[in-house]
């Protein structure tokens, strides 16, 4: 989706940021806030509106002992940089790296620790933001604790964030990872409901992808942090049923493992996939539908629906890991990812309308089955599905819009308001 903005900010500091603000609202402008513009479906767009692309602001403060201040424009690459060779590293972090870190914080942020770690908007403890009104706040739990809430996963309604003060843990520096195959859905979602109940690797996920032989192989890929001496295998991998013949262990330094999705970056750099339409969908459903939801929309998808490097991704969170009040789970003690990364082998517009208008139908499905919705997903969304989405949380995120966006300023693109 191409939307023509009225004008594009290069923001040289937060100020200039407040002061655009204010002006697009004197002159009744939208304002959308981009990063390093992985958005889909024209959500960090602004037709006839202004765009600030904020990647010059990426400057990261020294890093202390349990956290890092940084500006929102910044990458998770570039965060490690600074803090890795200290020994530390944010809880989690999203699958790719080379998002930027206010980009994340406003959808929520996922990846591979937030099976019992919730997502990356948990972890950040305090924000420096740009309301609607153009004012510069910073909010945390103690200070502003309506608004923290409002921005974190709350998709730029209310505030466009400039900076961020993430927490730190110690990281290690390998970890011990497997690939493990199964021969079905069942047996491989049997052992993610294992390795959930108990806390033997850090992080838990799971694919389904395309068998050279037709039909579909399903995999997980589970990592253990290593401390000290390298750890048992076979106490590691006891009582689960996979393949074990096809297992494939590999130790790596933590930033290799971290970084897993560059290959598969520069591979669709190079045969010019990159810059194809990304029809993505990401869903949640509740630990008791995850089976049959997933058994129903193999049954519709062929491997040509995902493209030949896509794949469907179904791993476990435990709810109670996750705490931002915006980001939208099915009320289950265990929920699964269910997303449909698909990868065209053209950018044919036929074929990726058909895409978008089939990511909407499986949403209905999951919709209809309990689950609910990443906002990162490509498919038009109304303003009563986001209501819908939203639930309890709506009401409150209507009132911060009310306190600080009167004016519906900010970040159109996703049409809640």
């Amino acid at each position: 989706m191409r939307r023509i903005p009225e004008g594009v900010l290069l923001p040289a500091s937060e100020e200039d940021v407040a002061a655009t603000v204010r002006w697009a609202a004197g002159r009744d402008l939208k304002f959308a806030a981009q990063g390093r513009r992985h958005s889909v479906f024209g959500r960090a767009q602004a037709r006839d509106g202004i765009v600030a692309d904020l990647r010059r602001l990426r400057a990261i403060q020294d890093v202390q002992r349990d956290l890092v201040a940084v500006d929102a424009g910044a990458t998770w690459r570039e965060v490690l940089a600074a803090t890795l060779p200290r020994g530390l590293a944010p809880p989690v972090l999203p699958d790719y790296l080379d998002l930027s870190v206010g980009g994340t914080l406003v959808v929520g942020g996922v990846g591979g620790r937030t099976r019992g770690f919730g997502v990356v908007s948990d972890h950040v403890l305090e924000l420096r933001v740009v309301t609607g009104r153009g004012e510069i706040l910073t909010c945390s739990p103690d200070r502003h604790r309506r608004l923290f809430d409002a921005v974190r996963a709350g998709l730029g309604q209310v505030a466009v964030i400039t900076g961020a003060t993430l927490r730190l843990v110690p990281a290690p520096r390998q970890v011990r990872r497997f690939l493990l195959s199964y021969r079905d859905l069942p047996t491989m979602l049997a052992d993610q409901r294992l390795l959930t109940r108990e806390d033997r690797f850090e992080a838990v996920q799971g694919a389904v992808l395309a068998a050279s032989t037709g039909g579909w192989m399903f995999r997980l890929d589970v990592v253990k942090e290593l401390a000290g001496d390298p750890p048992d295998d076979a106490a590691l991998l006891a009582g689960l049923s996979d393949d074990r013949a096809r297992a494939e262990p590999s130790t790596l330094p933590l930033l290799d493992y971290l970084d897993r999705l560059a290959g598969l970056e520069q591979l669709l750099r190079s045969n010019g996939q990159w810059r194809f339409p990304h029809p993505w969908l990401t869903t949640f459903v509740g630990d008791a539908m995850v089976e049959s939801v997933v058994c129903g929309e193999l049954a519709h998808l062929t491997p040509a629906d995902l493209g030949p490097l896509g794949q469907i991704l179904v791993s476990p969170i435990l709810r109670g890991s996750v705490t931002s009040p915006l980001f939208r789970l099915p009320p289950a003690t265990v929920c699964h990812t269910f997303n449909l990364m698909r990868f065209p082998p053209t950018d044919d517009a036929v074929d990726a309308r058909r895409l978008v208008a089939a990511n909407r139908a499986v949403h209905e499905r999951v919709r209809d089955a309990g689950g609910t919705l990443y906002p990162v997903s490509a498919f038009p969304m109304s303003r009563a599905d986001w209501r819908a989405h939203l639930g309890a949380a709506f009401g409150p995120l209507s009132e911060a819009k009310r306190e600080h966006d009167p004016g519906h300023v900010l970040t159109p693109g996703y049409e809640v308001f």
